[in-house]
């Protein structure tokens, strides 16, 4: 599977699901979002600090002037790509199936992550870039910073339909294990399986009963 992490380049952009299936031609696309898929796919590739504005226009086929004119700085255009990857990647992990039980829908997240933990993965945008800039006050790592809050949010509405004891705290433990799993899949290039076993572990304990849902990766009959 191809890393929803990282736009085309050329553009177009990655599409949300549920947006359709057809696709703009790269000429089609305004400059704003041709800046966006350049800076995405190199910033999450490369690193923030190893690319400059230079690059990201000569990939998005503009002039730099052009660039600053839909992005002031380089920190706003960094949070702005987080900020448009962000919903990409939250719709990519987090299914709100109502066919499924809540603790197959926790479990889904990182059969999803597994899917795509591959050469082409390079951990958790939200976190290698709010590593990389370090202040906790740059914009980025505020839209990082939301994102996350987004996937404990998830992860607790579940834990509470699944009737999960202190369902917070055990949401906060399945964003520490995504995150853990996201960094080891980009080191190893490969899905730790001990993670979802992890993931398992604190769903019995937290509700009581066994883990209902497929093993990793069989398909649900």
């Amino acid at each position: 599977m191809s890393n929803p992490h990282l736009p085309e380049v050329p553009p177009p952009l990655t599409r949300r699901r549920g947006a359709g299936t057809d696709r703009h031609r790269p000429g089609q696309l305004p400059p704003r979002a041709r800046i966006l898929a350049a800076a995405a796919h190199l910033f999450i590739r490369y690193g923030v600090g190893a690319v400059g504005v230079d690059r990201i226009a000569q990939e998005a086929r503009v002039s730099k002037r052009s660039l600053y004119q839909h992005f002031q700085t380089k920190d706003a255009l960094v949070a702005a790509t987080l900020n448009e990857v962000g919903s990409t990647v939250f719709a990519q992990f987090f299914d709100p199936d109502g066919a499924r039980t809540p603790r197959q829908r926790i479990l889904d997240v990182f059969d999803a992550l597994s899917e795509i933990a591959d050469d082409e993965y390079y951990g958790c945008p939200f976190v290698n870039i709010a590593t990389e800039v370090r202040s906790r006050e740059h914009p980025a790592v505020l839209v990082a910073r939301h994102y996350k809050d987004l996937y404990t949010a998830y992860f607790e509405r579940e834990a509470t339909a699944a009737g999960a004891d202190h369902p917070h705290q055990l949401a906060q433990q399945f964003t520490l294990m995504f995150d853990g799993a996201a960094a080891h899949a980009a080191l190893y290039s490969g899905f730790p399986e001990s993670a979802r076993s992890a993931v398992v572990h604190l769903l019995d304990t937290a509700t009581g009963t066994k883990d209902v849902a497929p093993p990793l990766n069989e398909p649900v009959k």
